[in-house]
């Protein structure tokens, strides 16, 4: 039985591409090794972020599918025994057939499960030889909100959690295989995608390769931003509600579509237009907005008031908290001109869409809301009321900046991934792939553009381009998917078309890393309406003439608003 499962892993191997471009360590690992593992001792000495404990819960031999496997799981002490303090679960899943190579799994949202580590699909990078590692960062889901208010699992969730299972991961995948791996990747998307920027800011020799994808870079205060809208809407006068979407879009489409050569109903001069809207950066119109103005002679429906307009221009430009965020900065960016404007609001006892920057609803502590009307909720808002507030119970609108700023500036020091200065982390050869898209509101793109200038502000376009690339996927959200628009730059009703982005980013990642085959700064990415080319910050696809569907009639060129770099 065991040679038989030695020759499936074999076969898989093969079968995906993988045998002829890697070295295996054939029949690394058995079912009794496996099993002994659960004996392995990791002191808190092993680990380089302080515990007070590891234990190896589990040991499962897995041959129940063609990923023949062994899984771990674990768990890590803290430091503090308060009752609000918790464990950190981790897992690792080691393959029986191993590339010498490992991949750390980030998380989402905040987290609070171990991410899925591939044990049964024959397309995941365990199958295909990968060691996996992850965490629930430090508490569950099922847990009651108390660990909110406990800063040890604030720290774990912010940037500890990554050090402490990689670390014991690593003591396994020794005992299990006789070495370290030759090359270590960090793999991760949003909540995942900050965690990779996180462990090339603070833990640089660890790794040889991060992939981050929509990374929540500012999460201290991108989980405070919906909350500062309803904030601001508070008085009646300010409320912008969720029927004035479809308006507010189509002066985006007015003034944007045409920014990029074609009017097509695509944003992807997302440079140029979010200097429009963002009144904060001293580039753009200082009312962007003026078009839709009230006058006299026009519907209130049909236009916007000058209260409605600071609303506007709250969402779409630089935040400044009122108190220094880490690595010297002094704002957060907003979200940028996005399709998403238009996105239904929220009916009658339902929660908001998490894309939904307009809301069709007043809440509690809002002028004119109902005696029974709910606290505001999204994503994040624990994060406002737990980490910043230190009230879980508590209504995330009594956020304010004089009595929660400190508090607001101690935890962004933990959670936020801000550091621009990435020398270590090159230094030792590693590289980094990031990929935004500009219509993500979940986490505002424009505080992830703000990040990537300040890469090129801090280290310079050659030093960034020697390890690094940003790349930026117009009009796309949180999933790096998107569509045009239902109404282009003339005001005419279009349906809207999936747009190209797809890419295999963790192959250009890994051939950067082993091979020295640097990515292009512009990538060809695909879908099922075409082609299309993914540019380097700060260009866009500028479409020159030809089909539009084919990436060879789009140039990658520079905004006009000037861009350092």
């Amino acid at each position: 039985m065991k040679n038989l499962h030695k020759k499936l892993a074999l076969l898989l191997l093969c079968a995906t591409g993988v045998w002829q471009s890697q070295s295996f360590a054939q029949g690394a690992l058995t079912r009794e090794r496996c099993e002994a593992l659960q004996r392995t001792s990791i002191s808190p000495a092993q680990i380089g972020e302080p515990v007070s404990a590891v234990q190896i819960i589990s040991a499962k031999w897995d041959d129940s599918t063609t990923v023949v496997h062994c899984r771990i799981d674990g768990r890590l002490a803290p430091v503090d025994r308060s009752a609000n303090a918790r464990d950190i679960n981790f897992g690792v899943a080691l393959p029986a057939m191993w590339n010498n190579r490992a991949i750390q799994m980030g998380g989402g949202g905040l987290n609070g499960t171990v991410p899925g580590l591939g044990g049964r699909s024959d397309r995941s990078e365990l199958a295909r030889g990968y060691v996996t590692y992850g965490s629930d960062s430090g508490h569950s889901v099922k847990d009651d909100p108390s660990w909110l208010l406990n800063d040890e699992a604030i720290r774990n969730l912010g940037f500890q959690q990554m050090k402490k299972t990689h670390d014991a991961a690593f003591v396994l995948i020794k005992a299990a295989y006789g070495s370290a791996p030759a090359y270590n990747y960090f793999v991760g998307g949003s909540q995942g995608g900050r965690e990779g920027l996180t462990v090339a800011q603070r833990y640089p020799k660890d790794y040889n390769g991060v992939l981050s994808s929509v990374p929540v870079t500012g999460f201290s205060t991108l989980m405070l931003s919906p909350t500062l809208v309803r904030i601001q809407e508070k008085p009646l006068a300010n409320w912008v509600p969720a029927e004035r979407g479809p308006m507010l879009l189509a002066e985006f489409m007015r003034q944007c579509d045409g920014l990029d050569g074609s009017i097509d109903a695509v944003i992807n001069n997302y440079v140029d237009c979010r200097a429009i809207f963002n009144v904060n950066d001293r580039k753009g119109p200082a009312n962007p907005w003026s078009a839709l103005r009230c006058r006299k002679g026009v519907a209130a429906g049909d236009c916007l008031s000058k209260a409605q307009i600071a609303t506007l221009h709250l969402i779409f430009s630089d935040y400044r908290p009122g108190f220094a965020l880490p690595n010297g900065l002094t704002r957060f960016g907003m979200s940028a001109p996005t399709t998403a404007i238009a996105a239904p609001g929220l009916e009658v006892n339902k929660m908001v869409p998490a894309e939904a920057l307009l809301v069709a609803r007043r809440y509690k502590g809002q002028e004119g809301a109902a005696a029974d009307a709910p606290n505001f909720t999204r994503l994040g808002t624990d994060g406002v009321t737990g980490f910043l507030m230190q009230d879980p119970a508590g209504n995330s609108l009594d956020y304010n900046v004089a009595r929660h700023g400190a508090r607001h500036a101690q935890v962004a020091a933990w959670l936020d991934s801000s550091q621009s200065d990435l020398k270590a982390f090159a230094a030792g050869g590693s590289k980094v792939i990031v990929a935004i898209g500009t219509d993500d509101t979940v986490a505002p793109s424009g505080e992830q553009l703000n990040y990537y200038q300040s890469l090129l502000d801090t280290m310079g376009r050659k030093a960034v381009d020697a390890f690094a690339r940003l790349y930026v996927l117009p009009q796309t959200g949180h999933g790096l998917t998107g569509k045009s628009a239902v109404v282009d730059g003339k005001g005419k009703a279009v349906e809207a078309q999936a747009i190209p982005s797809r890419a295999d980013r963790f192959a250009l990642l890994v051939n950067w890393v082993e091979n020295g085959v640097a990515p292009a700064k512009t990538v060809e990415v695909s879908g099922d309406t075409g082609t299309r080319p993914m540019c380097s910050y700060p260009e866009y696809p500028h479409f020159k003439g030809g089909d539009a569907t084919k990436a060879a009639s789009y140039a990658c060129r520079r905004p006009a608003y000037a861009v350092k770099d």
